[in-house]
């Protein structure tokens, strides 16, 4: 029966039934629906004929017609597991429905696409999932809420807040002011201090890794290509040179280095700061010897002691082949920048990591001072340097990675529903 409320009211949206009979049935298609996945109705209600879709639509009616929000609250895993079966993992379960959205805490769901088809996949999920679980609590780090594991034991479902768009979608549109984007970037060198202090380098920022809400909020997002520059178990960290997107992607890593760090991160940084001074991305490269080229018009031909910086054999020989028809100034990519944006602009794009501004000294910088003397007691450092449970450097086979992430988020749950217990005891 409980399956039935739910598939009816589906029919009434699909067969648009007038707006006002929501006011009476959306709490009760909403717990139908609900109802009807706890009780496992059978699967057609949900994944047959676009019916999830109508689903989605019932609640946006609902929100629309202020059903009660005792009715979305704490709806928990089998609602967010439907939805994603239904409309195979959307990134957002329900879209464009603002505030109304944020008040009755609904949020999205994140299936990750093909999350253990393949080691490489299987690494970047099972990353992803263990470095969240540890960063959760800094305002500016998208926090994961659930993780929940699909029946099919194939797939796995991110619940995370839900943020209303990107920074690339924000840039694109033109819509911000001056101290928009001085907020923005206040608030993302908060976000580098906490990693970095973690010990963790994201390798994958760029605008639309940065989720931002109507209030100029941020969070960032996406830590599946992020890694530690410590190991849980003493050795040596090696990395990879082809991380990031390419347009964002630091000097080191372009010219093949494995031994970079935290810096790499920095230089990303600048050059979202370009894209939302000017508008668009600062580097589009076709190709990584175009992409170097596009840099070196900006930096200038490296000197010797930049080239050895960047601890690559490669490095001279990829730079000799490289030849600069002209440079141009930061002034003259961005003439109506002021003094303070094109200084820091400057810093965070030396070639040379070495040289490179830290995420410290970037949030004393005079651009984001007026944030930085007001906040300052935001700017939190993480207290421990953050490890992943196994050997970085080793690619360990698709399934050892799901079910080491399975074992590792069943037993955080469990840890957790402790605590929870012990506090309820104590009180």
């Amino acid at each position: 029966a409980a399956g039935n409320i739910g598939k009816n009211a589906v029919n009434a949206v699909d067969q648009k039934a007038p707006k006002s009979a929501f006011a009476n049935i959306g709490a009760r298609a909403i717990d139908g629906f609900i109802n009807g996945l706890n009780a496992r109705a059978p699967s057609l209600y949900y994944t047959a004929g676009g019916i999830a879709n109508s689903v989605t639509r019932i609640i946006k009616n609902a929100l629309r017609i202020n059903s009660p929000s005792k009715v979305f609250i704490g709806i928990g895993e089998s609602v967010i597991e439907g939805f994603a079966k239904g409309i195979d993992g959307g990134h957002k379960v329900i879209e464009n429905s603002g505030k109304n959205l944020a008040k009755v805490a609904i949020s999205s769901a994140k299936k990750p696409v093909d999350a253990f088809q393949n080691a490489t996949d299987s690494q970047r999920t099972y990353r992803e999932v263990m470095l969240l679980q540890e960063l959760n609590g800094h305002e500016n780090i998208i926090p994961l809420l659930n993780v929940i594991k699909a029946e099919n034991d194939k797939d796995i479902y991110l619940v995370f807040e839900y943020m209303e768009t990107d920074l690339h979608t924000v840039i694109r549109a033109n819509i911000l002011e001056p101290i928009h984007k001085k907020f923005i970037m206040y608030q993302l060198l908060k976000a580098m201090k906490f990693l970095h202090s973690a010990g963790i380098i994201h390798r994958d920022l760029k605008p639309s890794n940065i989720l931002i809400n109507s209030d100029s909020f941020i969070k960032v997002c996406d830590f599946g290509l992020a890694r530690c520059t410590t190991s849980a178990i003493g050795k040596e960290v090696i990395m990879t040179d082809y991380v990031a997107t390419r347009w964002y992607r630091a000097p080191e890593i372009l010219l093949g280095s494995t031994r970079y760090g935290v810096q790499a991160d920095m230089w990303s940084v600048g050059c979202i700061f370009g894209e939302l001074l000017g508008g668009k991305p600062m580097f589009p490269g076709s190709s990584t010897l175009n992409q170097i080229n596009k840099v070196l018009e900006v930096t200038g031909k490296p000197s010797e002691e930049d080239i050895k910086s960047i601890n690559s054999e490669l490095a001279g020989t990829m730079l000799e082949n490289i030849v600069i028809s002209k440079t141009k100034s930061l002034k003259a990519l961005y003439p109506k920048a002021s003094e303070d944006e094109l200084d820091l602009l400057s810093k965070l794009l030396q070639f040379n990591p070495n040289k490179r501004i830290d995420v410290y000294k970037a949030l004393e910088h005079e651009y984001v001072k007026e944030f930085h003397s007001q906040y300052s007691d935001t700017e939190i450092v993480c207290d421990k340097p953050i490890h992943i449970p196994i050997d970085d450097n080793k690619k360990y086979s698709a399934k050892e990675y799901r079910k080491r992430l399975y074992d590792e988020v069943l037993k955080r749950k469990k840890e957790i529903r402790r605590k929870m217990m012990a506090l309820k005891n104590k009180k």
